[in-house]
């Protein structure tokens, strides 16, 4: 399975620890190939108008042969993240991981969770990863869902204006064929009750939230 994971430049402490296989494609966004330098992680690309990185450090982005750079003005029609996204959608991977996209501004929080979209108007798993979070969007289908020690919290949001049909198994709180209107929280902070549970709806959009403490 091929992974592209993209790391962009939200607060570094919200960004896990970081482990990639050699498949994978790793990508920074602006000032998040400032933290995989921090971390001694040399990305494939780089992307953004590197506002947020000073000249010596953009210089040994631009000049290293093993990263394709790909540089933007400040003034543009779509953020550096999503010109990001676009590119690595466009390799046609199994999935897209985002690291560094929440936390910070909310206005770009709530965008790049948005964003997800474009994952599945391209039949492509996209993936938020953060030290407290994981979050993930479906199209109409079941799906499996493993327990957690480390996120025992599963929630499912409406992230369109109406979700039907949804069934929750092997859930503290099952579900059986209700619908889900967009600001509901009845989906809120479940739990695994086995090892393995499932989560099924008929249509529109869900998002999966897992969360620790």
């Amino acid at each position: 399975m091929q992974r592209i994971h993209i790391v962009a430049g939200g607060p570094e402490y919200l960004i896990p620890e970081l482990h990639f296989q050699d498949e994978d494609i790793v990508v920074g966004v602006d000032e998040g190939v400032k933290f995989l330098a921090n971390r001694n992680i040399a990305p494939n690309a780089a992307f953004g108008d590197f506002d947020s990185i000073s000249s010596q450090e953009f210089s040994s982005i631009i000049n290293d042969p093993n990263i394709r750079t790909y540089t933007f003005e400040q003034e543009k029609d779509m953020t550096d993240l999503e010109l990001a996204v676009r590119w690595g959608l466009e390799q046609l991977p199994d999935m897209v991981v985002l690291y560094g996209v929440t936390g910070g501004r909310l206005d770009h929080e709530l965008i790049n969770i948005q964003m997800m979209s474009l994952g599945l108007e391209h039949d492509i798993a996209m993936k938020i990863i953060d030290t407290k979070n994981e979050i993930e969007i479906k199209n109409p289908g079941k799906y499996t869902v493993e327990i957690r020690s480390d996120l025992p919290y599963v929630s499912f949001v409406p992230f369109s204006q109406l979700v039907k049909g949804i069934n929750l198994e092997g859930f503290r709180y099952p579900l059986y064929d209700a619908d889900l209107v967009f600001g509901s929280t009845l989906c809120i902070s479940n739990e695994l009750v086995t090892k393995k549970g499932t989560y099924s709806f008929d249509d529109g959009i869900l998002m999966m939230v897992r969360s620790k403490d």
